[in-house]
């Protein structure tokens, strides 16, 4: 209720630096409770994320024959990595929360539409990111696969577990951040910013930076990666393309109802003038 009374008051959400920073600090607590909270549960999910993680690994040994372990390089080591893998676990439980409380920091400063846009937005965002999240835990063993086929034979990869969670870690990051780009391009789209036609005369230069970003993302020198990321984020860029065109066309019709509407009614006011 009193919630309801401060927003009917200051409709605008409008409010002092003080307060601003008070919001901040207390939406930012929000967000720090929920990814402690997802790290927790990170911490028993520990031991099966690595199994998951280490399945490569064990197929190089049984499939190619060549000899394949992950180390750690020192006494704590292993626990380092443990904090990691559950913090990024964490992150990934939480991001339903720290999404929302992003997007409820920036609503006092938007007006009704610019809310329902940015609520879409997240609604919309979060199911994406996981998604990119999922795609790059399957294409993980690939990459791994590939990498490691350049090694000559009677060789073996002793790797690093130092190199090898950061390699997961990065590659995740950059498929769930890569899978928001198309949606931030369609709430531009919806503010107004970028018109669908001016996206869609470039679209050569779309996928050429697509092409660009999914090479340099992929945190490797293998093609497959590339293309996993590169495919999907090209469907979702044209997907993003085509509803900014449709939403292009029923604003142009929604202002052309309106300067339709409003010259009628100036006619009619200058008709009763005549009279």
């Amino acid at each position: 209720m009193a919630l309801r009374k401060g927003r009917t008051s200051n409709p605008e959400g409008r409010m002092a630096l003080k307060e601003h920073l008070k919001e901040l600090r207390n939406r930012l607590f929000k967000c720090a409770l929920a990814v402690v909270i997802g790290s927790i549960a990170g911490f028993f999910l520990y031991n099966p994320v690595m199994q998951e993680l280490a399945q490569p690994i064990e197929e190089i040994n049984n499939n190619t024959g060549r000899d394949a372990t992950l180390n750690f390089d020192g006494v704590a080591s292993a626990f380092d990595f443990m904090i990691q893998i559950a913090v990024f676990i964490g992150l990934i439980l939480a991001s339903p929360v720290w999404l929302y409380q992003l997007w409820a920091f920036v609503t006092p400063g938007l007006k009704r539409k610019e809310r329902r846009i940015a609520l879409s937005f997240l609604a919309v965002a979060v199911p994406l990111f996981l998604a990119g999240i999922g795609l790059a835990w399957l294409v993980f063993p690939t990459a791994i696969e590939t990498l490691t086929g350049f090694t000559p034979e009677g060789f073996s990869n002793f790797i690093s577990v130092t190199v090898f969670v950061p390699f997961f870690l990065k590659l995740s990051l950059a498929f769930g951040i890569a899978f928001l780009l198309p949606v931030v391009l369609f709430g531009l789209n919806m503010l107004g910013i970028l018109s669908g036609r001016q996206i869609l005369k470039s679209w050569r230069i779309t996928v050429f930076l697509v092409c660009v970003f999914a090479a340099m993302a992929a945190p490797g020198a293998d093609a497959m990666s590339m293309f996993y990321l590169a495919v999907p984020l090209l469907a979702l860029f044209f997907v993003a393309i085509g509803l900014c065109v449709l939403n292009d066309k029923r604003r142009a019709r929604r202002m052309a109802s309106v300067v339709a509407e409003t010259e009628a009614t100036a006619d009619k006011a200058s008709h009763i003038e005549g009279l």
